[in-house]
This record gives C-alpha cells, sequence and structure tokens, in this order.
C-alpha cells in the first residue's frame, strides 16, 4: 500500500482509507464478525486510516473497532468524528460542538475504543451556534493534554477552514468528494491547498452508486437509508444510471470494475486526497484495493468527466434537512 501526507506538514497515512460506518449503521444489517475480518484483512494490506464517528451505531462502531485492532492500536491512524445528538431510536436530534460536549465525547471514544488518544479528531458537521474558533480551541488544548495527535474538520466551508487554521494547524478536511459530487473544486480545495491541508475524501463511490450494481429500490436491504436519499430515488436514480453505465462501458475496455474505475480517478485528482472506502466485506474490501496500482492517463481521466459531467448527477446526496447541516 502506498502513502500519503494529510497536509504540507501532516501526517502519513495509507493512500486508501477504510470507512467503517456501515459495519455498524445506515445501510442494514451487517455481520459482526465478517466486519472484523474485513477491518484486519485491510490492516494487513497496509491500510492505516480507519475512519469512525462516536455516533456510528451510537458507540457500536468504536466498540467493533477496539475489538479489530486489539494488539495492534500501533498500526493504525484512528479518524474519529463525533457532535452528532441521536435519541434511543437512533434519530438524528442535534450537534453538539461545545468545548465541554467535545471533552465529553472525547473520554467516551477513548474508552471505548480501548486507547490512550486518537489520531484525528474533528466535528462531524460545524455548529453554527458555537464559533468554530471555540470547538478548534478546545480540541487544541486536548492535542496539548495528548489526548488528540491532530485536529480535522468536516463539510466546512472555505471561510471555516481557514478560521479554524488561524486557532490550530487543521491536518485534513473530509468532504465528500468523486466524480459526481465535485463541489469542493470551487471554492474548499483551493483553500485547503493554499493553507497545506488534506482532504479525506468520501463517498467516492457515491453510496454504491457507481459501483454499477445498484440497479433499482428493490436492491436495498431493510434499514439501508440510501432508499430514502434523493440520488436513489424515482426518476432521478434512471437519469443516475445512464451515468454509470457510461462509467461501465470505459471500465469494461480496461479490463475493470466501476468501483475501481472511480476510486482510481479520485486517487488521480492529487497526491493529497486520501479516499475512504466503505467495504463492510472482505470481498469488497479486496475489489477496490486493486484500484491503488490502476494507473489513469490524462486521456482516461477526460473520458471519464466525460462521461460523467460535473453537476450532471440528479438529485442531491441528502434530503434538504441535511443538506443545509453542509458547507458550514
Amino acid at each position: 500500500m502506498q502513502t500519503r501526507r494529510l497536509g504540507i506538514q501532516g501526517p502519513t497515512v495509507s493512500a486508501i482509507g477504510l470507512g467503517c460506518m456501515g459495519m455498524s449503521d445506515f445501510y442494514g444489517p451487517a455481520d459482526e464478525a465478517e466486519s472484523i475480518a474485513t477491518i484486519r484483512a485491510a490492516m494487513d494490506a497496509g491500510i492505516t486510516l480507519l475512519n469512525t464517528g462516536d455516533f456510528y451505531g451510537m458507540g457500536h462502531n468504536e466498540l467493533l473497532l477496539r475489538e479489530a485492532i486489539k494488539g495492534r492500536r500501533d498500526q493504525v491512524f484512528l479518524s474519529v468524528k463525533f457532535g452528532a445528538l441521536r435519541d434511543p431510536a437512533g434519530a438524528f436530534v442535534g450537534f453538539d460542538a461545545r468545548p465541554a460536549a467535545i471533552k465529553n465525547f472525547l473520554a467516551y471514544s477513548l474508552r471505548r475504543l480501548g486507547t490512550d488518544y486518537i489520531d484525528l479528531y474533528q466535528p462531524a458537521r460545524v455548529d453554527r451556534s458555537v464559533p468554530v474558533e471555540d470547538t478548534v480551541g478546545a480540541i487544541a488544548e486536548l492535542v496539548r493534554a495528548g489526548y488528540v495527535r491532530h485536529i480535522g474538520l468536516s463539510e466546512a466551508s472555505a471561510a471555516t477552514v481557514r478560521r479554524a487554521h488561524a486557532v490550530h494547524p487543521i491536518a485534513a478536511l473530509e468532504i465528500e468528494f468523486s466524480l459526481v459530487e465535485r463541489g469542493s473544486e470551487a471554492a474548499v480545495l483551493p483553500t485547503m491547498r493554499e493553507l497545506g491541508i488534506g482532504l479525506v475524501a468520501y463517498g467516492v463511490l457515491s453510496r454504491g452508486l457507481l459501483s454499477g450494481r445498484l440497479r433499482s429500490g428493490a436492491d436495498f436491504h431493510p434499514g439501508d437509508h440510501r432508499a430514502h436519499l434523493p440520488r436513489f430515488e424515482g426518476d432521478n436514480l434512471g437519469r443516475n444510471l445512464a451515468l454509470v453505465d457510461a462509467l461501465m462501458a470505459i471500465a469494461r475496455e480496461k479490463s475493470v470494475t466501476p468501483a475501481q474505475l472511480a476510486v482510481a480517478w479520485v486517487l488521480a485528482q492529487g497526491e493529497d486526497i486520501v479516499p475512504i472506502i466503505g467495504a463492510r466485506l472482505r470481498a469488497q474490501l479486496a475489489e477496490i484495493l486493486a484500484a491503488a496500482d490502476l494507473a489513469l492517463s490524462a486521456a482516461d481521466g477526460a473520458r471519464m468527466e466525460q462521461a460523467v459531467p460535473p453537476g450532471a448527477v440528479a438529485g442531491t446526496r441528502y434530503p434538504a434537512t441535511q443538506m443545509a447541516l453542509l458547507n458550514g
């Protein structure tokens, strides 16, 4: 596994990271033993960046990671998001990035993960009721105390990134970035590169859309939240599948899968970008890992962007209430 640096002076991690959210939440039932085996297989393959959130399964994902990395903590780079509030039924009920809350969230994460420190700690969204300077300042205190190694942000605007970085160096911004989601190219990505901040790209397969395996609403298991996302609903799905079919045609010519092609495209957008993949099964992991060795020419990239032009995807990535929380 090749490595990349998050930012100019940030930490070095594997060129591809593993997103663990789906092992505990949002994508329907998951097999816990297979999830643990997949995490360990990722580590064996050289993946160091493991991405989680304290609200994924209301702590379940962190407990899963604790079991998977037992005895191998020094081999991984743990990225943890915090701040999302949920009720006992799992519904989201708010967001909290106040300094006192941050210290409380971290204390519980450390205990669940069975570790003394978090490598990258970041609010899952920007809390618009709390100045970002206060949020980052509180995490900076935890850095000085040794509980956190690096500070990150997620789904923040270019202006917020600048304000946060002025308080303490930001190592990475986690944001959705893929062939069909390129909104960060206008302002956020240039700002990050100006400041020397890395990009952790999630949703590189647009929640499985670019894998080519999801062809109708009937493909979703019970409890899979994607069935309620605009890009997978009604006429939007049909329009988006036309884009996927165009990508699949290119993949067939290169004897690769569309998922591998989509991940390779993200990798090719810059050495400061680290995509995280949401593989829940070892077979899915093996497929995606092959993308790390897939070299795309400039002509390949141009063909892919012609097949899936910026802004061509139908529907937003979240419902309106969640979209309002982005670009904070």
